[in-house]
């Protein structure tokens, strides 16, 4: 991308030149989600060169080596790959939470407990796992709920126990035997219910989820440069045929994956609505 000519108009093959770039950066830590979302928006919007050239400024180039920095890395203990980072030891950040004809939450960067209580009457919780540190490689999750409802949501990886018992209620097994992945903590949800359940649910982030999204997008492009070449290297309408078959499948997979990534968001939504009316009119701990 050069800023000799910044009125120059830009092409597509420029802003998916840049949009790599940022998805090389997220990938590495560069960028958080919330920078990689605005860049990523102002790409498609841009123009011309002098729109995109700000975009990646303090980022490495494809094929530029960044500078080393040297620096001594403690040993990481028991887990590999991320989830070493993610189990801190120490105390958590919050151990109990209590919703009594209210509700209470439990999310974003947090750091789990040993043991974290909740208790719920005529109420409910939530108790989100997805972006939270550990402090130890099993942890519990203690749920109390009376006439009300509890829910677990952890990310993919964890390897989650369910143990409570439940009278005129229950607790949601469904998670249950998935192997956890090598260095993942274990979480243990018990409890007891009655008029009321735990449901323990395992999700992707938003973040996470528009990783994926932006990955399948840029799949699609490739096999539609990968089309293009078939499609000339063809001079009998078999090609063409062939090209508009794929063009139909990606163009379904592409709504549904659309609609199910518009569900997801709309739940998350509605579930954040409810919880600050819940906390408005009641009050949460």
């Amino acid at each position: 991308m050069t800023e000799d000519l910044p009125e120059l108009r830009a092409s597509d093959a420029d802003r998916e030149q840049v949009s790599e770039v940022l998805r090389d950066a997220l990938a590495e830590g560069r960028l958080d989600m919330e920078e990689f979302e605005e860049r990523l928006e102002a790409t498609y919007k841009a123009r011309t060169y002098g729109e995109l050239a700000p975009i990646t400024r303090d980022l490495p180039s494809p094929g530029v080596t960044p500078p080393v920095v040297n620096m001594v890395k403690q040993p990481a203990g028991s887990g590999t790959g991320a989830w070493a980072d993610r189990i801190v030891g120490g105390e958590g950040s919050s151990e109990w939470g209590v919703a009594i004809m209210a509700g209470f939450q439990r999310k974003g960067r947090w750091t789990m407990p040993k043991r974290f209580n909740s208790f719920a009457f005529w109420g409910g919780g939530e108790i989100d796992l997805r972006e939270a540190y550990f402090a130890d490689r099993e942890v519990v999750v203690n749920c109390v709920a009376i006439m009300g409802g509890m829910n677990v949501v952890v990310p993919p990886g964890v390897e989650v126990v369910v143990r409570g018992i439940g009278i005129m209620g229950g607790f949601d097994h469904r998670e249950e035997g998935v192997p956890g992945e090598p260095g993942a903590p274990r979480v243990i949800v018990t409890g007891f219910a009655f008029w009321g359940g735990v449901g323990v649910e395992r999700k992707l982030t938003r973040a996470e989820r528009l990783r994926l999204k932006e990955e399948r997008r840029q799949e699609k492009l490739e096999r539609r440069e990968a089309r293009k070449e078939l499609q000339g290297s063809r001079s009998d309408g078999l090609g063409d045929a062939f090209d508009a078959l794929e063009e139909a499948r990606d163009m379904v997979r592409e709504r549904r994956e659309d609609r199910r990534d518009r569900d997801e968001e709309r739940r998350e939504r509605h579930q954040a609505r409810r919880d600050e009316r819940h906390r408005r009119r009641h009050g949460g701990h």
